[in-house]
């Protein structure tokens, strides 16, 4: 059984920093691209970042030189790591996961930006 588990999302004052994680279980995580995406009230869900089996990331305009996505493929994790958060950041956090036609997802995190 697939299961992808996000941690990490919470309240943080605008300009402040967390680190999501997500570890997923039951795929050959190190041959998947690994993703972020978010989801706020009222908008449609929205491609943050990606990391591909070889290390190439991509980002969100919105998100570049703050957020930073990095993988462990030895302890088959991935994260993200957001800084000089925006309340415009303020959304549910969701990991995918993709390789070919398989595409899991996580339950996702909230995170919270606000003073």
């Amino acid at each position: 059984q697939v299961r992808l588990v996000e941690s990490g999302g919470g309240l943080v004052q605008p300009g402040g920093s967390l680190r999501l994680s997500c570890a997923p279980s039951g795929i050959g995580f190190k041959y998947y691209t690994m993703a972020w995406y978010r989801q706020a009230p009222g908008k449609q869900r929205e491609l943050v970042a990606t990391i591909s089996s070889g290390g190439e990331t991509n980002y969100a305009d919105s998100v570049k030189a703050r957020f930073t996505i990095a993988r462990d493929n030895a302890k088959n994790t991935v994260s993200l790591q957001m800084n000089s958060l925006k309340p415009e950041d303020t959304a549910v956090y969701y990991c995918n996961a993709k390789l070919f036609t398989n595409n899991f997802w996580g339950q996702g995190t909230q995170v919270t930006v606000s003073s």
